[in-house]
């Protein structure tokens, strides 16, 4: 689960992550933990979304109007946003509304800006997500893999980016997730609780000792987060130079094939998070273990299972099958990066 969460916070275009649980296993703890730990980000001042000043390609409709009217955007530095989605949200809620009264009458585009527009460029997180309405879980899913929300009433429209780190959590207990909208979280992981009773009363020991003492608490562990949250940083920028090679994406490519998943969204997600996950380890070449580990992650929830029958992937199985598929690969090993030349006589392959 943690392995997770911070190769989602070193790479948001991963796509987030869904965590799967019993009762009382922390789930919501360790998503709230981890806004704590993302770095801080660079904001245009007065913007309600968040804009990047560097990023002018990922503007609001708003910071590209006084741009275009030559004015200067105004910047500061702040803490990354933690975002609650609450269950009983509505689809205007979360996108936003445009005052289609307000143009009329003055002619002024005014929007109202939604969760969507809270949480970019932060961590949205979503408890008990099965029980939100599966059309606001679409519009979800659908702003986190395209990175923008685009409202449109009577002819009149908004947009303004909506690039976030999105944590699910839910008991299966309470129902799951239909196939199509489980498919659409690019990571997940099982939760359960801990039998061994040495860690149970660790766990209680710490929580004994937080409510006792808040500040003192903070204080023993806040150098531990501080250094975890500049790792993060470092590793967020050593991912745009981190490369793989086509018999990476074949062994992907045979190793999704191998457990017969359906569509290619396993496979960019295997490579995304291979790719995080060898940035975040300090190499700037993804391996075979990175490859492993991603597939861990990216591929459980989308095993096919008949009616009742859970899907279980085994470890062992999964090493397996990848080295397979690695001693059938091609053997090119040109490696390939985002924005690079491809050598002469190779293709260049490239994703969302």
């Amino acid at each position: 689960m943690k392995r997770a969460l911070i190769l989602n916070a070193i790479s948001s275009g991963i796509g987030g992550v869904l965590i799967r649980g019993e009762r009382g296993t922390a789930k919501s703890t360790a998503a709230r933990a981890l806004a704590d730990l993302l770095p801080e980000i660079e904001v245009v001042a007065d913007c309600p979304f968040s804009c990047d000043p560097n990023g002018v390609d990922t503007l609001c409709d708003n910071c590209r109007d006084r741009l275009a009217r030559g004015e200067q955007l105004p910047r500061a530095h702040r803490r990354t946003r933690f975002v609650d989605l609450p269950v009983s949200a509505t689809e205007d809620r979360v996108v936003g509304t445009l005052d289609i009264e307000r143009a009329i009458q003055q002619g002024e585009r005014h929007f109202e800006p939604g969760v969507l527009a809270a949480a970019n460029r932060g961590l949205l997180y979503v408890d008990e997500v099965n029980l939100l309405d599966d059309h606001v879980v679409d519009l979800l899913l659908d702003s986190a893999a395209m990175g923008v929300n685009v409202v449109e009433r009577e002819g009149i429209s908004f947009s303004h980016p909506a690039r976030f780190i999105l944590v699910g959590t839910m008991n299966p207990e309470e129902g799951d997730l239909r196939p199509q909208l489980l498919d659409r979280f690019a990571l997940c992981v099982d939760m359960h609780g801990i039998i061994d009773p040495r860690q149970r009363v660790a766990i209680v020991e710490r929580r004994v000792a937080y409510e006792q003492d808040p500040e003192g608490f903070y204080q023993e562990w806040e150098p531990r987060e501080e250094q975890l949250s500049q790792e993060i940083g470092q590793a967020r920028a050593r991912v745009p130079q981190v490369t793989h090679t086509q018999r990476d994406l074949f062994t992907i490519a045979q190793l999704t094939t191998s457990f017969k998943v359906d569509g290619h969204r396993a496979d960019i997600v295997i490579l995304k998070t291979a790719r995080s996950h060898a940035a975040w380890t300090g190499r700037l070449a993804i391996s075979e273990q990175d490859i492993l580990l991603a597939a861990e992650l990216a591929l459980p929830h989308r095993l096919k299972r008949q009616p009742f029958e859970e899907a279980v992937m085994d470890v062992g199985q999964l090493e397996d099958r990848l080295r397979k598929a690695r001693a059938d690969a091609p053997p090119e090993t040109v490696p390939q990066q985002d924005g690079a030349q491809p050598a002469a006589g190779v293709k260049k392959v490239t994703g969302r």
